[in-house]
């Protein structure tokens, strides 16, 4: 029996594009191994090398720096005026120092700005200067070298009116510090990349956003001046081009040929000037200027200027004669087949092997570098391969290593690059499951009712929705209004489950994109277990987007805090026994022993019971609200006492959607919190 791969779980997706260097310093031996000629192809095509260390001038580009303003970063005071500006961005800006001519408290005492910006340009993330433009600028000239290394520079005006991003906008991350220092400082941000004024994607800060390695390839030539011009010039002009393409907004195409967060917020924010395809088929070159695209394998595009973003979604798995050595030159042979291919290394999140090769000289020398996985020859048994081995069964015990160890470890039987044999290796490359693009389905909880307390994410999702399946009996159809256009928009009140299957499953077997949208956050009474179960068992993509709890509606809506301090530190949220049996630990009359705050799902039609249970341990007095479509437009409130609580549900004809709280939280105002009094000292007030 064959082993169905498709339902295996695997660790967290890492993009990260850091490559580590596949050189070793093993000792050179010779190993045998049966003759493997491969049958595939090698057909060459124009591909960056691949070695790390050995820059390719088309394609790297230095470590992109983290757009976060929790950076080591030097405030430079010049003007006496913008003192209080300073210590209040010292206060809010992790790894900040004031540093001054003058002689002020606090500061560090420096003898210029000029000469401290000279000794200190690269020490340091980010520079603040406060004070003149000129100053600021004056003090930078001499260090500026170019957009990849040079930190961000923003300089505030004494009043702290303005913070103007001066240097390394994108990569270096100024023009976002700038905006985080205009925050802090009720000042106005004044940014002037033109990419940013006009909402257009920055090209050459995508890698480090979403953890791409980018390979670029330009039609213009590189610079020729006397002397070659170094790999950082070179690959300075090729991102160039292609930026100053984008932003004149001329015809892109986007291809997309995996699936993760950045390609995700790429279709979200969509330029106009911008066209999305998924297979690189679809692109007539002669329509466009100018070819993006986010896959692990390098398109074959000539002609055309490119920025292919490479992502680590690639699992490889490897074959390996007894010894097999030298050590340097089978790791070569691994890159040149990869490169053959046109998989660039930076695509490799793993490899993997058969766990009787864990000490083989070439595993070794992969540890530290690579994650690694071994499987047993029994594991790698189960797998059905494309092309399994007579010679490595009779050898290892099962028919595959290295097709069904790339299998395994992607969660995924589709082998971007089958087996491919050298002298004393075998290599196979596998897509991570989690990357493919295919049908998904996003769970998303719609709030209490009001449209606009779905969240942010939700309401994206819904707008890119091909099928929107919402709970039409809980959920108000105007959260639907957003759907684009032709997107099909259901009810599931009238429907069975295996209805909803149906529809969702014709939906997604087209690849298409699904929101199943359930009332408050769906895993309060949500009812997506027994769809997570189907989901499991037919091997399909999901996610869930969670959203308000009417019980957080109500809170806001009582005005209430639901926890007082010293007095009831705990929220429980149930439900009466009506239909569906409650366990017999939990029980209203003995959860109600906490006298915690308590809100009740779906119990209004129950009233009396639920009253009746609730007596047994809270005093009849205990303050009670019952909510009606909290934050629909024919929202109702009532409030009174414990032992009003049935007459209250009865005389105002309430049944579903009504949340009950009891507690003594309701309307309170006294036990106040001292986690802001003076005297209240912990980690980020000393």
């Amino acid at each position: 029996m064959k082993t169905d791969i498709s339902g295996m779980k695997t660790d967290t997706l890492n993009t990260k594009a850091d490559v580590p260097d596949m050189k070793s310093d093993t000792p050179n031996t010779k190993a045998d191994m049966p003759d493997t000629k491969s049958d595939t192809p090698n057909t060459k095509t124009d591909v960056p090398d691949m070695k790390p260390d050995t820059p390719n001038t088309k394609t790297d580009i230095p470590d992109m720096k983290p757009d976060t303003p929790n950076i080591k970063t030097a405030i430079i005071l010049v003007s006496e005026a913008g003192l209080n500006s300073a210590r209040l961005l010292l206060k809010e800006l992790p790894g900040a120092t004031i540093f001054t001519p003058r002689h002020e408290e606090g500061c560090t005492h420096i003898e210029s700005a000029g000469s401290f910006t000279a000794d200190n340009f690269n020490r340091y993330g980010a520079f603040i200067f406060i004070g003149a433009m000129g100053i600021c600028v004056r003090s930078i000239a001499p260090c500026v070298k170019n957009k990849y290394t040079d930190p961000a520079v923003v300089c505030v005006d004494s009043t702290g009116k303005y913070a103007i991003s001066v240097l390394s906008g994108h990569i270096g991350g100024a023009n976002e510090l700038a905006v985080v220092v205009a925050g802090i400082l009720g000042a106005e941000p004044v940014v002037t990349t033109q990419s940013d004024l006009t909402g257009l994607w920055a090209l050459d800060r995508l890698p480090g956003r979403f953890g791409w390695f980018p390979v670029i390839r330009a039609t213009s030539p590189a610079p020729s001046p006397a002397e070659p011009a170094s790999t950082e010039e070179k690959t300075r002009v090729c991102m160039n081009e292609a930026i100053g393409i984008f932003v004149a907004g001329k015809p892109t195409a986007l291809l997309l040929e995996v699936r993760d967060e950045g390609t995700d917020w790429l279709e979200a924010h969509l330029p106009a000037h911008v066209e999305v395809f998924y297979r690189l088929e679809d692109i007539d070159p002669a329509r466009f200027e100018l070819v993006l695209c986010v896959s692990p394998k390098i398109p074959p595009l000539e002609g055309k200027p490119l920025i292919c973003y490479v992502p680590r979604v690639l699992h490889a798995g490897i074959g390996l004669a007894h010894q097999a050595e030298p050590v340097n030159i089978v790791m070569k042979a691994l890159q040149d087949e990869l490169k053959a291919c046109n998989i660039p290394l930076q695509a490799i999140a793993s490899f993997s092997t058969i766990d009787a090769k864990r000490e083989e000289p070439v595993v070794k020398s992969l540890e530290g570098k690579w994650e690694l996985r071994f499987y047993t020859a029994g594991e790698l048994a189960e797998v059905e391969v494309p092309t399994p081995s007579p010679t490595v069964m009779k050898h290892m015990g099962t028919p595959s290593v290295c097709e069904a160890a790339a299998i395994l470890s992607a969660g995924n039987a589709q082998l971007v690059m089958p087996k491919r044999k050298g002298g004393n290796y075998t290599i196979a490359v596998a897509v991570d499951i989690r990357a493919v693009r295919r049908g998904h389905i996003e769970i998303v909880g719609a709030g209490p009712g009001s449209p606009d307390l779905i969240s942010v994410r939700g309401r994206q999702m819904l707008e890119k929705a091909d099928l929107i399946l919402y709970a039409g009996s809980l959920v108000p159809r105007e959260l639907t209004l957003c759907a684009k256009p032709g997107a099909t928009v259901r009810s599931s009140a009238s429907m069975d489950l295996e209805e909803q299957f149906a529809l969702m499953k014709e939906f997604y077997d087209k690849g298409k994109f699904i929101v199943r949208l359930h009332t408050g956050d769906p895993c309060i009474y949500g009812a997506i277990q027994e769809q997570m179960n189907y989901f499991d068992r037919h091997n399909m993509s999901y996610h869930i987007t969670p959203g308000i709890s009417s019980f957080q509606a109500a809170a806001a809506a009582l005005k209430s805090q639901f926890t007082i301090p010293e007095k009831v530190q705990s929220i429980i949220l149930t439900r009466g026994e009506g239909r569906t049996p409650m366990p017999e630990r939990e029980k209203l009359h003995l959860l109600a022993r906490s006298q915690s705050t308590m809100c009740i799902f779906l119990s209004a039609g129950i009233a009396e019971q639920v009253q009746a249970e609730l007596l047994q341990e809270y005093p009849e007095t205990t303050p009670v609200a019952v909510c009606y479509h909290l934050t629909w437009q024919d929202e109702r409130i009532f409030t009174g006492e414990l032992k009003d609580l049935a007459r209250i549900v009865k005389e105002n004809s309430l049944t579903l959607t009504t949340m009950i709280v009891v507690g003594e939280a309701i309307g309170n105002r006294e036990g106040l919190s001292r986690l802001y009094a003076h005297e209240f000292k912990h980690l980020f007030r000393q």
